[in-house]
């Protein structure tokens, strides 16, 4: 059993005006992929230490398991860590990196052997055993890391921005291996990172972080779709969410958010959520891919954009403009013919806008 539960968790340094982590309660199910998200400094490496023992606990209760570990030294926690940095021994072969743990804690050189042997197999790293660390690309350190936990056989995984010091296109593979190694081994991940794409292609669930706060705890689908408020919106999502100050307006049975001069009917669906706000000014979202074909302008849908530049991405193309003085991101199909002119009308997909409350940042409707 290797759930993880933070019962009114708080961390705070000494000397430090206010905690890095106020009063977390969070539970992570046995054999989740758990994933800590969010800008540097809102407490995600933080919160991951804490469950190592690498950081103590200023109050509250940490359980692995059935177990209070509050008092309990990192090496009895049964967890394995991957850092940032790989943190191998440069004068040690694969082979000895990956056996390090085992050796420290006595174990029979035959079951030594048998451990590092498939978990290099896993890992495609038989053919570089005697190798020494400088031999290997990062990639490849970065996969003699993970194998170096592997053989303990940890209840819990954590794993501190792994991929952070690899180039984009090693990120991506072993973005998969890492993925595809949770599968295998069937036990708990946590994960740290401030790649909100990491976040959504790797974890069952994600903790939308800042300030030690959780904003958001839920799977990628649902952050995606129905982001809580301003903050989870504008951080989950590449290019980010696009925000719009807007007015809503009632005519003739039907509400309509007015931006500048332009009238963008509001989906019957939404009309609920939204009556209160009429007359008073909201935030419109707008994910960059939320967006119509330019021919599909009409009266209703559309707003007056100036084009700033195209930005060409190989399949995708994304459109640069101003509305006002606010600059707006929208994703197109790069076969998709672009504006000729500099100011056009640019409809937007209003059935998939959310709304949030200016002053409290919270969601209204999605």
């Amino acid at each position: 059993m290797a759930s993880i539960s933070f019962r009114n968790v708080t961390k705070i340094y000494d000397g430090a005006d206010k905690p890095v982590v106020p009063n977390l309660n969070l539970e992570i199910a046995d054999k989740e992929f758990i994933i800590l998200v969010g800008p540097s400094g809102c407490g995600k490496s933080t919160t991951l230490r804490m469950i190592a023992g690498l950081e103590s606990i200023s109050s509250g209760e940490l359980y692995i398991g059935d177990r209070l570990v509050n008092q309990v030294p990192p090496k009895d926690r049964d967890i394995a860590m991957v850092f940032q940095n790989y943190a191998l021994y440069p004068h040690m072969s694969v082979y000895k990196n990956i056996a390090f743990g085992l050796t420290l804690r006595n174990v029979p050189k035959d079951e030594i052997d048998k451990r590092v042997h498939e978990a290099a197999k896993i890992l495609d790293l038989e053919y570089l055993l005697d190798r020494k660390p400088k031999a290997l690309s990062g990639g490849q350190r970065q996969r003699v890391a993970l194998g170096r936990a592997m053989v303990r056989n940890p209840s819990v995984f954590l794993l501190d921005e792994p991929l952070s010091n690899l180039d984009a296109k090693l990120r991506t593979s072993m973005r998969s291996e890492i993925a595809r190694l949770h599968r295998r081994l069937d036990t708990t991940f946590v994960y740290v990172t401030h790649d909100q794409t990491e976040a959504m292609t790797m974890g069952d669930r994600i903790v939308v972080m800042k300030d030690g706060i959780i904003q958001q705890y839920d799977t990628p689908k649902v952050l995606y779709d129905t982001p809580c408020n301003l903050f989870v919106a504008g951080f989950i999502g590449s290019p980010q969410m696009n925000f719009l100050n807007v007015t809503i307006e009632a005519r003739d049975g039907k509400l309509f958010a007015k931006l500048n001069e332009d009238l963008l009917e509001i989906p019957a669906f939404k009309h609920e959520a939204l009556k209160p706000y009429v007359g008073k000014e909201v935030i419109l979202g707008l994910r960059p891919e939320d967006f119509l074909p330019i021919e599909q302008a009409t009266a209703t849908n559309a707003f007056s954009a100036k084009v700033d530049f195209y930005e060409l991405l190989g399949a995708e193309t994304n459109l640069y403009m101003f509305v006002g003085d606010k600059k707006v991101i929208v994703k197109t199909p790069s076969y998709v013919e672009r504006p000729k002119e500099e100011n056009i009308r640019m409809p937007a997909e209003m059935e998939r806008a959310h709304f949030f409350d200016k002053e409290t940042e919270q969601a209204i409707v999605h």
